[in-house]
């Protein structure tokens, strides 16, 4: 198993689940041997039913470096110290709520996007994860953190964080290796965590000595509150702000990260997406009207996150020992959940492989289970920022293809580049040509 796992990590696991039928597959990698559960109803009872016995352990694989980077946050922690966190948070990312934030963020959308006419007249390819970036801080930054973040600052924890999850690998692969021994990528991880506090502290401590009732999520941490019979510290703050940061950025940038090679490689599925934009946008700005018509927008985006989760990996540890599946799990064991493995299987998907946006159409036949499409996770630990994420993407994709057609520059690549998030392996380089509104009206 091992030299097979190191040679191509995600491959492997797929291929472990689908030699496996579902079945719960006890991994041996050499000193380090987790449990990979990938059939639905199994990941439902780890997930929901059976939460409180599969923890989020910061010692354990993936758990250990994230928590380096956010320590005590909202993302790592169990208990009171998380029902706080996400109690504080979880009304600002509610369905209703976020459909308060749409307007704000297509106008803020529309003003990023308004930066790449210029290379675009000029006829010089823009990178695509630099755009990206720029865009989804934008509108993250006004809609969620009350511009408290100025978006060059942004820019700089996304770099940061983006540090992070490459530099986490060698780590990710050898999960027992002890700390006090030097890996690459340690120094790197390092200085990006400098450059976050760099950025967040000053802006925490200007918050906490200013306190108002702006409902944005630096002000609704920093506002006191007392967890275990201790007043919230700086640091866990901190820690907040980067974790929520990372989850209302990295979502959307990683994910739409690989429309550009899919549109490239699915020649059909871009001609498609471009005549809705098209007839649903025409000549205008994206509005919040436009988003229930842009249904083929949303089935493109439900099968990118079908096989490209930004959250590749869940890992839990077991509290208890159980039979699950048949099999034993122990005590203290790593639970290896992956919605990149489950939603790659044969066992629930017809070519697996392929990008289909079909399967997500109104007419498609209804799953048979609920946990074989779950890249936002699932239970009490399910990613805050899912509502957030399916209004502001297509936003950006209607946005940028009513100004612009778009055209990869190269082949393109799909493969993924491992890390804490899922992205290419090479970031795309795009040749961006405006359209004529005239001949659109």
């Amino acid at each position: 198993m091992v030299p097979r796992f190191v040679r191509d990590p995600l491959e492997a696991l797929v291929g472990f689940a689908d030699e496996a039928g579902g079945g719960v597959v006890r991994l041996n990698l050499g000193t380090f041997r987790p449990y990979l559960v990938t059939h639905p109803e199994h990941l439902q009872h780890v997930l929901k039913d059976n939460a409180a016995n599969y923890v989020r352990d910061g010692k354990g694989l993936l758990w250990r470096p994230v928590r380096r980077a956010v320590g005590e946050a909202i993302l790592v922690v169990e208990g009171p110290l998380w029902e706080s966190s996400r109690g504080v948070l979880q009304p600002l990312f509610t369905a209703k709520r976020v459909e308060t934030m749409v307007d704000g963020m297509a106008a803020a959308i529309g003003e990023a996007v308004d930066v790449l006419d210029e290379p675009a007249r000029a006829g010089r390819a823009v990178d695509a994860s630099d755009a990206l970036a720029r865009i989804v801080c934008q509108a993250t930054m006004r809609v969620l953190f009350g511009d408290k973040i100025a978006v060059p600052d942004a820019l700089r924890v996304v770099s940061a964080l983006g540090t992070i999850a490459t530099a986490m690998v060698p780590r990710l692969l050898v999960p027992f290796m002890p700390y006090a021994i030097p890996m690459p990528g340690d120094r790197a991880f390092r200085g990006a965590v400098r450059t976050i506090d760099d950025v967040v502290l000053p802006i925490i401590r200007e918050a906490r000595e200013r306190p108002g009732d702006d409902q944005d999520i630096v002000s609704t941490l920093c506002r006191s509150r007392v967890v275990d019979g201790q007043e919230i510290s700086e640091r866990q703050i901190r820690d907040d702000v980067v974790a929520m940061f990372s989850t209302s950025t990295e979502t959307t940038i990683a994910v739409l990260s690989w429309l550009w090679p899919v549109l490239q490689t699915y020649p059909e599925v871009s001609a498609r997406l471009q005549d809705e934009v098209d007839q649903v946008v025409g000549d205008g700005p994206v509005q919040r009207s436009h988003l229930a018509e842009l249904r083929y927008t949303r089935m493109v985006l439900d099968e990118l996150l079908r096989l490209y989760p930004a959250g590749w990996m869940i890992p839990r540890t077991a509290v208890e020992g159980e039979t699950l599946g048949g099999t034993q799990i122990t005590s203290g064991a790593t639970i290896l959940v992956s919605p990149y493995v489950t939603q790659r299987m044969a066992a629930y998907w017809d070519d697996p492989d392929i990008f289909d946006p079909e399967r997500f159409a109104p007419t498609a036949p209804r799953r048979q289970f609920r946990y074989s499409y779950f890249p936002f996770g699932g239970g009490p630990h399910q990613c805050l920022g899912q509502h957030l994420f399916l209004l502001e993407a297509p936003l950006i994709i209607a946005t940028l293809l009513s100004r612009f057609r778009i055209q990869l520059r190269g082949k393109a690549d799909l493969a993924p580049r491992m890390g804490a998030s899922l992205r290419p392996r090479n970031t795309a380089q795009l040749e961006l040509t405006p359209v004529d509104r005239s001949r659109t009206r």
